[in-house]
């Protein structure tokens, strides 16, 4: 079943080649919603991460995908870190709303995470997650090339599938290296409903990431992300951020063979951090939109973002923290 979205007359050949290419079929393979600034939201596509913060943040996300075409991606999430006393435990919780063409999904899940000692300066993290996602259908909002498919006599679907995930963190005081998989479950379970337009694909995300301290008040911040879809082709995202005086960032961002990124950040203050981003695409589809844009809100409770340790803390027992401002 092939779908066209909403347009208007003066839209050119190409814009609809691009926009048919994007929803050539109303069954999509799910995959997890796209981020720029990932680097800042690894909590919400790794459960391990989710006990590693120092003390309990917040993050607000909204993400505008392909600027001035119709239907095209729309992601909210909301999601907020927690560890425990302890330092080795810790729980999470995700709410994330994607939105493409007439179909509206919401992510609910819970993580959790218990990490342990390797050595004096690293830590291993294991998380799994769980919850389900509220598949929302609208086919007013589309016109088909087959009206007669049965399905469209519903008008609507309202539906419930679950999700179980699990991933891996092993962290130190200047690197970084995580892996997950977001859902372990497959269209095999779900009804003949759900299975017409999710055609759920395992998914694995890889991420690394190190600090280079250039001098006492400048630090440089590579990470990669790996999106691995069994049947689609593999996302590269490379990026490379400079921290200035633990306040202001500035860096930029490669999508292999689809966007370049540009990052800004700055730390207003010790429980807040703002950051934005803007891509641009590098395929042909980058000349019938005008980017992409993302804003990141991180709220951190308790002890504040721009607060330093003592180097000589005990931390017998406990995992190490990263120094903050924390990027990681």
């Amino acid at each position: 079943m092939t779908c066209t979205l909403s347009k208007s007359k003066y839209i050119k050949a190409f814009y609809l080649i691009g926009i048919m290419l994007f929803c050539t079929h109303l069954s999509y393979s799910q995959r997890e919603p796209q981020y720029t600034q990932y680097m800042y939201n690894i909590g919400s596509f790794n459960p391990a991460y989710v006990g590693t913060v120092e003390s309990m943040d917040i993050t607000a996300l909204y993400r505008a995908q392909w600027i001035d075409i119709p239907g095209a991606p729309r992601t909210i999430r909301v999601g907020t870190n927690i560890p425990f006393a302890d330092r080795r435990n810790g729980i999470g919780f995700n709410i994330v709303n994607d939105q493409i063409g007439p179909t509206s999904s919401t992510y609910l899940d819970v993580s959790y995470s218990y990490q342990i000692i390797i050595s004096d300066k690293t830590r291993l993290a294991f998380g799994i997650d769980a919850g389900g996602s509220f598949l929302n259908v609208d086919f007013s909002k589309g016109d088909f090339e087959n009206p007669g498919e049965p399905i469209l006599d519903r008008g609507t679907i309202n539906e419930f599938y679950p999700i179980i995930g699990a991933g891996v963190f092993l962290y130190a005081d200047n690197w970084y290296f995580g892996a997950s998989a977001p859902n372990f479950l497959t269209d095999g379970i779900y009804n003949d409903e759900v299975a017409t337009i999710v055609d759920d694909k395992l998914q694995f995300n890889i991420i690394g990431g190190y600090v280079f301290e250039l001098s006492d008040n400048l630090k440089l911040k590579p990470a990669v992300l790996v999106n691995l879809i069994s049947g689609a082709p593999t996302t590269f995202n490379v990026s490379a951020n400079f921290l200035i005086n633990d306040v202001f960032t500035a860096g930029a961002s490669y999508r292999v063979d689809n966007a370049v990124s540009g990052l800004v950040g700055f730390q207003i203050s010790n429980s807040l951090f703002a950051g934005y981003s803007y891509d641009y695409n590098t395929n042909p589809l980058g000349e019938y939109n005008n980017g992409s844009h993302e804003v990141i809100l991180k709220f951190y409770l308790g002890r504040g973002a721009g607060q330093k340790k003592d180097k000589n803390e005990n931390l017998k027992g406990k995992p190490k923290q990263i120094d903050s401002p924390r990027f990681f």
